[in-house]
């Protein structure tokens, strides 16, 4: 199944595990520290990360270092980019149509 950054980022853990290893390599069972879950669903969250390209593994000896690859969130960035000025416009428009209903009516 191929995978990609959207999905990775859809799931709560995933964002979290990324928040985790942006700030700082660490091991695999330094992750799964971080949860309420066993290892191997933390596990299946890091395979999901790493076919998404947003982490790789770097073997240390006989660890095993999660560490991050951030540029595909450039992706998300750019996507959500495109929805920036459109939102903007809708919520200028909102805020206009709003003053225009508080002013006193003469």
């Amino acid at each position: 199944m191929r995978r990609d950054v959207f999905q990775a980022i859809a799931d709560p853990t995933r964002r979290e595990i990324i928040d985790l290893i942006s700030q700082q390599s660490l091991n695999l069972n330094a992750v799964a520290d971080h949860f309420d879950m066993s290892r191997p669903a933390v596990s299946k969250h890091i395979k999901i990360l790493m076919e998404c390209g947003l982490i790789m593994i770097r073997q240390d000896g006989r660890e095993r270092y999660c560490e991050p690859q951030l540029q595909k969130i450039r992706e998300v960035a750019a996507w959500a980019e495109k929805y920036k000025t459109f939102w903007s416009q809708k919520l200028d428009a909102l805020e206009s149509f709003l003053e225009e209903e508080n002013q006193p009516k003469s």
